[in-house]
């Protein structure tokens, strides 16, 4: 994956919740990442389509379309089908990530996360360099 031209990588985030998708850009453009955002599955998938994100981090409740159902649909396309995702949810049962690892999540968060593990998790699926100890 790379940085586009407007900085760092580029990250979808597609969640209902319009605070969530404030936390996430706040905290993933102090990071470096350039971040575009989704209220559902479906727009979701429209922006990925137009413009392909270097990473996904999607919410598992929406409505229109779900992000277990979104991300087997980015799965299937041959242009998204490999870029990393994280399903981000409230359920916080072993199946719940279980179910959101065979729709095609490379990691899971259980909300509301933590800004270093967002962070971290989103430098780790897009090849950036991980914060040292000790470092700002």
């Amino acid at each position: 994956m790379s940085a586009n031209d407007t900085g760092g990588p580029r990250v979808l985030v597609v969640d209902d919740a319009v605070t969530v998708r404030a936390f996430s850009r706040r905290v993933l453009e102090g990071a470096g990442f350039v971040v575009d955002e989704a209220v559902n599955g479906i727009e979701g998938l429209e922006r990925a389509m137009a413009v392909p994100p270097d990473l996904v981090i999607v919410d598992v409740n929406m409505r229109k379309m779900d992000g277990y159902t979104m991300l087997r649909v980015l799965r299937r396309d041959p242009v998204l089908r490999d870029v990393p995702a994280i399903m981000i949810s409230t359920e916080a049962k072993d199946s719940d990530r279980e179910q959101a690892l065979l729709a095609g999540a490379n990691w899971y968060i259980v909300k509301p996360p933590r800004p270093e593990v967002l962070v971290e998790a989103a430098r780790l699926l897009t090849g950036q360099p991980l914060a040292t100890e000790g470092a700002p």
